[in-house]
């Protein structure tokens, strides 16, 4: 079989190739060559190259009487020097003093070093560099003495490796800071998740035991709900996000577990707008605000008790309006660990991309939650929102006007 490529073919696949070599080469050159042990003898060999090559153009720009080659072999005969007066300021002074905030220490160090560096630099040209030179009969040969633009070379050959070093030992001290925050944050949406999976389980436990010992028929169908709910929580709520379809489903399952137990009770309103497939959320977010309204919204004192819940979903965002009857006698507690757990996640999960509103209106009490949600591949075969109804909750029921 033959393949024929048009010219605009061969150069939208050069183009491909030179982005996907240029992708990896930056990520080989980021991550790999210049923070890697493996290579550090070969920066240190490719860095003096390109310094004595930059040094060597120098010098003839400058207008030095000797050729090219020369000014190479010149630079490479300071690289000794230019290593023992530099590397103890960059492998010592460096992370042993200005990254630890000694900055007046390591000030005082580089002044120090540097007066140090003229006796080394006079030193080198007087006993190994001029004698050397002497020695292969080469013409030009520095003076002995003090030379200002010796020194200054040495001096700029030093500084450059120092902000090299400066700049690396900070950028991986950046990563390792971000590495460990978000460690953190995982741990601690581990910790405030598990936290709260027991107290959800405990209250669907107590449902089923009241009707386990009432021997109802019933008794089966709620195990297998609780099953699809502990399902949810200790395979679908690993990650950081599962899809809203499933949230929603649990709420579901709750809502039949509480409306089984408290049928002659409690009048249920739910109501559901929207898309739901194919969009993420946080597991186990909106879960403990409709546990806390069956919990107070079935106060004794109450005459009617009712719940309402509301959920739209529109383009990426989602609302949640859960409304719940309660005795205005009382105040409603807004500190309990469900919902402290709920307000830290949202901080964590959603920075700047959520609104919770909790109201305390009398005898109602209103939790309104938005978040921004993340997005699907496709949502093309989503189901008409008119299509999604909860099976064994009434909808005809009228329930009090909240705001």
């Amino acid at each position: 079989m033959y393949v024929f490529l048009s010219i605009e073919g061969y150069y939208e696949f050069d183009v491909f190739l030179y982005l996907v070599l240029m992708k990896r080469l930056n990520n080989f050159l980021a991550n790999n060559f210049i923070f890697s042990p493996r290579y550090r003898i070969w920066r240190h060999i490719i860095y003096w190259s390109f310094h004595t090559v930059i040094w060597a153009t120098f010098w003839i720009i400058m207008g030095a009487p000797t050729s090219f080659d020369r000014q190479i072999f010149n630079m490479a005969m300071w690289i000794p020097v230019f290593i023992l007066f530099g590397y103890p300021l960059v492998y010592g002074a460096i992370p042993h003093l200005l990254l630890k905030g000694k900055v007046t220490l390591f000030f005082l160090v580089v002044l120090v070093w540097g007066s140090i560096g003229l006796i080394i630099d006079m030193d080198y040209r007087s006993y190994i560099l001029i004698p050397f030179q002497e020695f292969l009969g080469l013409d030009h040969i520095l003076p002995r003495g003090q030379i200002a633009s010796c020194y200054l070379c040495m001096a700029t050959s030093a500084a450059s490796p120092m902000v090299i070093k400066f700049y690396k030992l900070v950028t991986i001290k950046q990563r390792d800071w971000i590495s460990a925050q978000q460690e953190k944050i995982t741990a601690e949406l581990q910790l405030l998740k598990a936290q709260v999976h027991p107290q959800f389980l405990l209250n669907t436990l107590n449902n089923i035991h009241s009707f386990s010992l009432a021997n109802s028929p019933k008794t089966p169908i709620l195990i297998l709900k609780l099953s699809s709910l502990l399902s949810y929580m200790l395979y679908d709520c690993k990650g950081n996000e599962v899809r809203l379809e499933k949230e929603i489903d649990a709420m579901r399952n709750y809502i039949d577990l509480e409306n089984e137990r408290h049928r002659n009770k409690i009048e249920i309103s739910w109501n559901l707008e929207g898309h739901r497939e194919n969009r993420f959320i946080s597991p186990l977010l909106l879960l403990p605000f409709l546990e806390n309204a069956f919990k107070h919204g079935l106060a004794d004192a109450i005459e009617t008790s009712w719940i309402s819940i509301d959920i739209s979903i529109k383009s990426d965002a989602l609302r949640c309006k859960i409304a719940n009857s309660k005795n205005e006698l009382f105040p409603y507690m807004k500190n309990g660990i469900g919902i402290l757990n709920v307000m830290k996640r949202l901080e964590v999960t959603y920075p700047d991309r959520h609104e919770l509103k909790i109201n305390d209106e009398g005898n109602f009490f209103v939790v309104s939650i938005q978040v921004k949600l993340a997005p699907g591949k496709s949502a093309s075969n989503e189901i008409p929102a008119h299509a999604i109804v909860a099976p064994h909750i009434s909808h005809s029921t009228a329930v009090p006007v909240y705001k």
